[in-house]
């Protein structure tokens, strides 16, 4: 889908206005404020028309946002792949599948938006690997500080103790405590509850749906008001939990996700989150990575934009064989979408998978070079592939300095230590399996 924005974007215009602005004003020029204050008029009416242009009433139709109508358009499914819950099975492979995740989700986290040869050549400055093979010895931002709590050199091999703050991972940690507090059958009004009750930070669609919940809006619109981020990555990268809780049971897993996904997503948003979920739950119980993705596609609308998408990366991802052939094809496709988008982000999800197999450092380092939103990525590559290949599948260099530590900015929380976690999220998915509130 080609995009009508051309370059120069409106940002590029709106920023050289003001540098025009600054300079006739600064060389006394007459009239810069009436102009200024017009063009800032123009923008605002173009964004209200935006605003009020009618959807395509067809692809609408193929993509729904209520629960009912998505269940109507999946394809068939296994829906739930275990007879029964097998607690040292399940064990093995949660441990396996979020330590993959977190080392994922730590590699890429200070590379985070990087374009593919900035990483390149950082790599080539520190003598190190490229594709990644371990974490990076040094930041390029040492003392920035993410999300308040941790600084970009406490993400590196020589200074890493336990795993830094990520709200990929602290939405991990959020949902336990959803599903601890309200049980499986939370509604997205309690998501709600607890977004006021344990988040300080958020971003983009979860930024805008908490300010929203704040304001007063209940759960079921806080996604709606003055929120173009309706269809990023931001309910994708909430997926982990619920098939954590639901292992090997992708259906639940998708259901749980759609509630959490619907407070700040929409449409292919709320579908990211509902395929990644159902994924990881099937990875529980196949033997290659790529079965789960499969699994996970029957779990959302066969019609979608994500359903087609997944569907071309599936078909041509035998054929990418390393992180510069599936960022090239990604970026052919997807031309001129954001780089925290759903769709082409799952994309490179998948291609960390093909290129890697059940070898948990190739395929996180091949997709965290792949770049765009590539924390998130190799997180979710990680935890489908962790899941599959289990504990023992997971190099130790990955989690030697974790020690037993998962830090966090949820409020009222101290660092978790990852035994409990695991504890405590085997409690969670025996209490669903034996289908109790």
């Amino acid at each position: 889908m080609a995009y009508p924005i051309k370059s120069p974007t409106i940002g590029d215009l709106g920023w050289m206005v003001r540098l025009y602005a600054e300079l006739k004003h600064e060389q006394g020029a007459k009239g810069v404020d009436r102009l200024f204050e017009r063009a800032r008029n123009d923008v605002h009416k173009a964004l209200n028309k935006l605003k009020k242009l009618p959807v395509d009433p067809k692809l609408a139709a193929r993509e729904p946002s209520d629960l009912r109508s998505i269940l109507s358009l999946r394809p068939r499914g296994p829906r739930k792949l275990w007879d029964a819950f097998d607690p040292k099975t399940y064990a093995d492979k949660l441990e396996g599948s979020l330590m993959a995740r977190a080392a994922g989700c730590t590699l890429g986290a200070i590379v985070e938006l990087f374009p593919v040869q900035r990483m390149a050549d950082l790599a080539k400055l520190m003598k190190v690997d490229f594709p990644p093979t371990d974490y990076w010895p040094k930041a390029a931002n040492p003392f920035n500080k993410r999300y308040g709590m941790s600084y970009g050199y406490e993400y590196t091999r020589g200074q890493m103790d336990g795993i830094p703050v990520d709200d990929d991972l602290v939405y991990t940690q959020l949902g336990l405590l959803i599903m601890e507090e309200y049980g499986p059958n939370f509604t997205t009004a309690d998501v709600g509850k607890a977004w006021l009750k344990y988040l300080q930070y958020a971003c983009t669609a979860e930024d805008i749906a908490l300010k929203n919940l704040k304001a007063g809006l209940p759960a079921s619109k806080a996604a709606e008001k003055d929120n173009p981020y309706l269809e990023w990555i931001g309910a994708d990268i909430r997926s982990d939990p619920w098939a954590y809780m639901a292992p090997a049971w992708p259906e639940k897993a998708a259901l749980f996700a759609y509630r959490d996904a619907y407070i700040s997503h929409r449409r292919n948003g709320i579908y990211g989150e509902m395929f990644f979920s159902a994924a990881e739950a099937a990875a529980f119980a196949v033997k290659d990575p790529i079965d789960a993705i499969e699994i996970g596609l029957s779990e959302i609308p066969q019609t979608s934009r994500l359903a087609a998408d997944v569907k071309w990366a599936l078909k041509v991802g035998p054929k990418i064989k390393n992180y510069k052939a599936g960022r090239a094809a990604v970026d052919k496709r997807f031309a001129g979408m954001n780089a925290v988008h759903t769709n082409n982000n799952a994309c490179l999800t998948i291609f960390g998978l093909f290129i890697g197999g059940k070898d948990v450092t190739k395929v996180i380092g091949h997709t965290v070079a792949m770049g765009l939103d590539n924390d998130c990525t190799a997180a979710t590559a990680g935890s489908i592939v962790g899941a599959v290949v289990g504990k023992r599948g997971v190099p130790k260099h990955w989690t030697r300095q974790f020690n037993n530590k998962m830090h966090t900015f949820l409020i009222g929380q101290k660092t978790f230590a990852i035994d409990d976690v695991l504890e405590r999220f085997a409690a969670q998915a025996q209490r669903v399996w034996r289908g109790k509130k």
